[in-house]
């Protein structure tokens, strides 16, 4: 196994790894709408969405993999209200890859974010 870990993604805000490599496999952390420059949310479910997603690409490139080796992920929602909002973000990111996906409503997340996303992906080594 491997920790991977990346100054174009935010810190973790816990005892976890950005992502672990094992056997084939990228595991990522759930990333938040945070701005790794400024360590602080991003304003809007949208802008939250697309900054995820954005420290989730920089999360799989330090691991030498992409958003077009992604196989699985899962989206937490602070209100499954912004589903179709946060679905455009996504779109955008994958283009025409679409990996498998779980979106889930929560009670709340880090730092009163709106939206997380989680990825697992394929990648060397």
């Amino acid at each position: 196994m491997e920790m991977i870990s990346t100054d174009g993604a935010p810190a973790a805000i816990g005892p976890y790894s950005q992502a672990m490599k094992a056997n084939g496999f990228l595991f990522c952390s759930g990333q938040l709408g945070m701005d790794p420059g400024k360590g602080e949310l991003v304003v809007g479910v949208v802008a939250q969405a697309g900054q995820a997603l954005s420290n989730m690409r920089a999360v799989l490139e330090a691991a030498g993999s992409g958003m077009d080796r992604v196989v699985k992920t899962t989206i937490y929602l602070a209100d499954m209200g912004d589903f179709k909002a946060v679905n455009a973000a996504y779109a955008e990111a994958f283009g025409e890859h679409k990996p498998a996906r779980a979106t889930v409503e929560v009670a709340s997340l880090p730092l009163d974010g709106l939206v997380e996303i989680d990825c697992i992906a394929e990648c060397d080594g």
